[in-house]
């Protein structure tokens, strides 16, 4: 850089700068002749590389053009150009064959063509690339070999005897190798061609070898020139075989050489490629073992032809991706898809070895690289990806930095790719507002909370999610003897489908009619269970049972469980003789006549104008004298609207006989105005006989009711008073002398399912009527409780949004809070304060029992663990004590967050110490929920990060046989030792079945294993499949978080429990189940928990566990001792030694699992437990399963108590 500047002289003789501008020019010593000519043939790389191709060009023409010569060569003619041919002997060798060749004139012309380019360059290159020594670039190889094809030619110009010169041409070939490994380090750099090390070495040894083979050919063909004789010398073809075949060791000795320059040059050349070849062959291994640990890359003629997915993770490990890989290729439609597996580790021999595996080896692709360099990214084609998944590691130390290595990840996919559909798995909620802008997130602890609490109150909840989430197909468990498991293995088969209702069959027929209508007759009809609707509007939402103001529309996206989708189901309806049923129907009519009653009150004709309805009353009724039952409102109603409707339908029968014809019913029909009915009993005492005086009111209302077929099982066992011996399916009343065997029990009946809801307001006034004594028996209740629970008024509980946030973007949900958060000194359980002198959970006094979640230190995602619990649909009577027993003391935010929740404490212990867990009250507990620990996932063993869970859950179990225990593993491998028994036959005979799963290649071979069956085990990798079947169904983290509780949809509902009792076994069937809460409470049924005991001799699925008895005596012993263990611990702390169960045996009498979306005919069974999906906001009358207060079995009550223990879920009762 210079610069001129101007100065001016003042009067005094000094020099001052002047104030005139100057303009600086810059980098003028790039103006130069050479700098520029650097510039273009060197600095610059694409011109550079321009001149390198076309070197390598000139080098490969002057090549082809010697061996053009070569084939063209006269043996006979050797002289000089311009003079006479000698003739020489055959016996003695020719060396002038040597000097000379035969070379015509435009072969000449193009080779001196050449020479004078090839020599401009070298001199050129000289001078530009000149420092030092001069004599140092003159000797080197490369211009030696220059000079020694050029030069020549150049002097034939002048002196045209020396045309005929031999040239060695062909060494050129060795020039255009080196320009050919500097073009590939320009194409790098210069076009940012993304060539491995590998790839490049394997072209140069190429190359060598290609040189190598061409120079051993003219070599030798040139010197068997001077061979005597004619025949005796070799053409181009002959050389060519003699070198191919002597480098291959073959040596067949049908052509030889002849003279001894020729022997010498085979000899030298075999002894440098003996040389050359192993060096460029080691050179080649290593390479080739590198590219093995780095993987291959992911071509771009493929990625335009090919569909593939690329998924990120920070180590590959072989349960990860094997769970990946089998969910992600259970769906059809993605087996052409690869999967590029992008990480920057190398690969354990375990995963080596099964990829190896031809199944994957060909589908899947390894690439060692980062997600966060561009050019690795180039490499997976992430700009031609179909999606990228970022996967957090399963055991990691650290989540925290998973999370922030997710992140990062993410936001590099992101940049280098903005529309590539992400799906992300992260493990930490608090961390998930970095990642939104990603299409899918899964959050690892969000989900595993959400999971674990409602396996508290709903059993089997985590198996419930678990198998929806999975691809089964529900031919598990078809060949076992069991029928348990065929029942558990076919239902296992059920997952979410989604289908617009217009192109659908299941649910097209049900258009502008009630979603609740349409889920009840769709699974009647199809077995399929209608559980969501999504209306075709701008942002609008999944709805789990909108509930019967829901009318089905053409462009809703519906939602249902079924084995498969709709589209690959089949649709056989069964063939029936029109002329059978019209002579059934005439003999139904004719058996009504003859029976028809004499004399119909005017009450009959009201009832029986709605048809197939009866009123049913919650009544506890009245007791004659005698001590025999008085016939109830709801009998007497009920048992007058069937005896009308069998005149109805006799009428109706007769006028079908005298028409002649088959008269089609409207299946919205308007029924008759029902007046409001109130009784008034009147018992007469004399006569000890009761009369009912029925009294109507002005108000009226119109009821849309569908009218049943005239071959419908239901209305036929209506109108002839027998129940059906089809099949049960459609009865609306219970089996004839059911009231007998269950003395004073009303005679109760099904109510139809409307199609639509009527709109008239004295419906829903009518629907309230019937229940509201119960419903202020209730609300009563609920305010007792709370009054006992916290010794406060009742206003100090409302339900409203939590104020204290637990982590930034986690989104409020509506629960049940105090006005007034309590104090933080209040919420440790076991340390007094000035607030409260309770020492353990036993002097809470709590009525219900508690939960007792065991974590090894607080974090965020522990909140959703207490929202669900505290959820505002929950009854307040219903909300359990929640104990966190914790390891380390929790932070003041996590403890803030906590503190507007009733009956939330925490508690600094382990599960390990028993004067901890008794102190936290597992006597008084429903469930303790062992959380895993995170300090174990760094085991020398991977599979060990278990074993202290395992370990101290077997004591609880041990200590605590009547305990249920939840527990969360890491690996699911080791679900097989919870509850472990040495003797457990049973449990054995199911290992075995796992193996068989397992090498059936099932997605979840785990699946009969009884821990996870009953729900008693969970897996955070359970919830892998979740993100993975998002890429198919991209409702599924939507709709799993409706289910769950973590998000509330306007109008949607949510996931809640009913039990049957002996009180409810009337309906006896699922289908009637189903239609019971459907036209009541609009509550629709999903799933089944069961459990068998194994003395249960009368249900047709008992089952029979063995177990070894020989030890009884030995087991009895154990007990007895750990029982004066715990009555020990249980006096030091000042516990009543009656509240252990000391008679509580380990055996195991009982086995549960669940059953999604099982058939129509499914018998219930005592205890069932049904996942019902509860309409927002609840029905409009109060549920006909009111909730029961029982004391609790495992909590005795003490002295002085005088109110009743609620239970702990809310049983209903039909």
């Amino acid at each position: 850089m210079s610069a001129r500047l101007s100065t001016t002289s003042n009067g005094y003789g000094s020099r001052k700068p002047s104030s005139t501008p100057v303009r600086v020019e810059f980098y003028i010593n790039e103006r130069s002749f050479k700098e520029r000519l650097q510039l273009y043939f060197i600095k610059n790389q694409r011109s550079s590389l321009r001149i390198r191709v076309f070197n390598f060009f000139l080098m490969a023409v002057s090549c082809t053009l010697y061996c053009v010569r070569v084939i063209l060569d006269d043996h006979r003619h050797i002289a000089c150009h311009g003079c006479t041919p000698k003739n020489f002997s055959n016996t003695t060798e020719n060396w002038w064959g040597l000097l000379w060749v035969n070379r015509p004139v435009w072969l000449w012309a193009l080779q001196v063509s050449i020479a004078i380019i090839m020599l401009f360059q070298t001199v050129l290159m000289l001078y530009l690339q000149h420092k030092g020594n001069i004599c140092q670039q003159l000797m080197s190889i490369t211009r030696i070999l220059e000079f020694l094809n050029t030069i020549p030619f150049i002097i034939t110009l002048f002196w045209p005897p020396l045309r005929n010169l031999f040239i060695p041409v062909f060494l050129n070939c060795w020039l255009a190798h080196a320009i050919l490994k500097n073009m590939l380090n320009d194409l790098n750099r210069a076009l940012q061609k993304i060539q491995t090390a590998f790839s490049q070495q394997v072209i140069i040894l190429c190359s060598m070898l290609l040189c190598l083979i061409f120079t051993s050919i003219c070599g030798v063909e040139h010197l068997e020139r001077a061979a005597p004789g004619v025949d005796g010398k070799m053409n181009f073809f002959q050389a060519s075989y003699f070198v191919i075949v002597t480098f291959s060791t073959v040596g067949y000795g049908d052509i030889q050489v002849n003279v001894w320059p020729s022997q010498l040059f085979v000899a030298i050349m075999i002894i440098a490629a003996l040389v050359v070849i192993p060096i460029q062959l080691e050179q080649l291994a290593f390479y080739l073992l590198e590219r093995q640990k780095q993987g291959a890359s992911y071509s771009k003629h493929r990625a335009a032809s090919e569909k593939h997915v690329v998924v990120c993770a920070t180590c590959i490990q072989a349960d990860l991706i094997m769970d990946f890989l089998n969910e992600f290729y259970a769906h059809p439609h993605l087996q052409d898809y690869f999967v590029v597996l992008l990480s920057p580790v190398e690969l354990d021999n375990t995963m080596r070895l099964l990829l190896q595996i031809p199944i994957w080896s060909q589908r899947v692709i390894y690439v060692q690289g980062s997600a966060l360099r561009d050019q690795d990214l180039q490499r997976v084609r992430m700009d031609d990806a179909e999606a990228c998944f970022i996967l957090s590691p399963r055991n990691v130390m650290d989540r925290h930095e998973a999370d922030q290595q997710t992140i990062l990840r993410t936001w590099a996919v992101k940049d280098f790719s903005p529309n590539l559909p992400i799906f992300v798995q992260i493990l930490k909620p608090e961390n998930m507002f970095h990642v939104k802008f990603a299409d899918h997130v899964v959050c690892e602890d969000e989900f595993k909370y959400a999971l674990l609490a409602n396996n508290c109150l709903t059993p089997g909840t985590s198996t419930f999610v678990t198998l929806l989430i999975h691809t089964l197909r529900g031919h598990e468990g078809s060949d076992s003897d069991s029928q348990w498991m065929r029942m558990y293995g076919r239902s296992s088969g059920n997952e979410v489908y989604h289908i617009t209702l217009g192109d659908s069959k299941f649910f097209g027929e049900f258009e502008n009619k009630s979603f609740i209508y349409a889920s009840f007759h769709a699974h009647k009809k199809y077995g399929v269970a209608l559980v969501g609707v999504k209306k075709d509007e701008e942002d609008s939402e999944i709805q789990l049972n909108p509930g019967p103001k829901h009318i089905m529309q053409a462009s809703d996206t519906c939602y249902y469980f079924n084995i498969t989708k709709e589209e690959n189901s089949a649709f056989i309806f069964a063939d029936s003789d029109p002329e059978k049923e019209r002579e059934h129907k005439r003999k139904d009519s004719k058996s009504s006549l003859h029976n028809e009653p004499s004399s119909s009150s005017k009450i009959h004709s009201i009832i029986a104008s709605v048809g197939t309805l009866a009123i049913e009353y919650y009544h506890h009724g009245a007791t004659r004298q005698h001590g025999a039952p008085t016939e109830s409102r709801s009998d007497l109603l009920s048992r007058q609207s069937q005896s009308q409707e069998t005149q109805e339908g006799n009428h109706n029968a007769v006028d079908t006989q005298e028409q002649g014809q088959d008269r089609q019913t409207s299946t919205n029909t308007k029924a008759g105005d029902i007046r409001k009915l109130h009784a008034i009993q009147e018992e007469d005492e004399s006569s000890g006989s009761s009369n009912w005086i029925l009294s109507k009111s002005d108000s009226s209302m119109a009821i849309e009711l569908q009218e049943r077929r005239a071959n419908d099982p239901a209305r036929e066992a209506l109108v002839t008073g027998k129940p059906s011996t089809s099949s049960g399916r459609n009865l609306l009343i219970p089996p004839a002398g059911e009231e007998e065997r269950v003395p004073g029990r009303r005679r109760p009946s099904i109510l139809p399912v409307l199609e639509i809801m009527s709109s008239d307001p004295e419906d829903e006034e009518t629907g309230i009527t019937f229940t509201a004594e119960k419903v202020e028996t209730e609300v009563d209740g609920d305010i007792e409780d709370i009054k006992v629970w916290d010794a406060k008024n009742e206003s100090d509980w409302m339900k409203g949004y939590p104020p204290v946030a637990p982590y930034i973007g986690y989104t409020p949900m509506f629960s049940h809070l105090l006005a007034n958060p309590r104090k933080l000194c209040c919420l440790e359980l076991d340390q007094p304060c000035s607030h409260s002198n309770h020492h353990c959970a036993r002097d809470y006094n709590w009525p219900n029992n508690s939960i007792i979640v065991a974590v090894e230190s607080t974090a965020p995602g522990l909140y959703n663990f207490i929202v669900p619990l505290r959820a505002h649909w929950r009854p307040k009577h219903t909300l359990k004590p929640i104990v966190i027993m914790v390891e380390k003391r929790p932070d003041t935010v996590f403890l803030e967050s906590i503190a507007a929740f009733p009956l939330v404490y925490y508690m600094i212990g382990s599960i390990e110490s028993l004067d901890d867990l008794l102190r936290a009250g597992i006597l008084q507990a429903d469930t303790v929920v062992v959380v895993d620990r995170e300090s174990s996932k760094l085991a020398e063993e991977d599979y060990m990060a278990d074993a202290c869970q395992v370990v101290a859950v077997q004591t609880m179990f041990k200590l605590f046989p009547s305990s249920t225990i939840i527990t969360e593993l890491t690996h699911p491998s080791n679900m097989r030792f919870m509850q472990f028994r040495a003797k457990d036959y049973y449990a054995l005979k199911l290992a075995q079945k796992q193996k068989r799963e397992k090498e059936r290649g099932a997605n979840l071979s785990y699946m009969f294993r009884l821990p996870f069956a009953a729900g008693n085990v969970f897996t955070a990798s359970m919830l892998d499949t979740l993100l993975y079947q998002s890429f198919v169904k991209d409702y599924m983290i939507i709709f799993t978080r409706l289910l769950l509780g973590l998000d509330q949809a306007h109008g949607s509902g949510y996931l809640c429990e009913m039990k049957i009792t002996t009180d409810d076994l009337w309906i006896r069937t699922y289908g009637r189940l189903y239609q019971k809460l459907c036209s009541t409470t609009f509550e629709i049924p999903v799933g089944i928990y069961r459990t068998q005991m194994q003395s249960d001799s009368k249900s047709e699925l008992s089952v029979t566990i063995d177990d070894d008895d020989q030890s009884s005596t030995c087991l009895s012993e154990e007990r007895a001792a750990l029982a004066e263990l715990v009555r020990s611990k249980m006096k030091k702390l000042g516990l009543p030694e009656s509240d252990y169960d000391a008679e509580a045996t380990e055996k195991r009498s009982a086995l549960s699992y669940v059953l999604i979306n099982p058939g129509f005919d499914t018998k219930l069974e005592l205890d069932d437990v049904i996942f019902i999906i509860r309409p927002a906001g609840g029905p409009n009358a109060s549920s006909p399963m009111p909730p029961r207060r029982k004391y609790s079995t495992r909590r005795p009550k003490t002295e002085g108590e005088k109110r009743e223990e609620p239970q702990g879920s809310m049983d209903t009762r039909l």
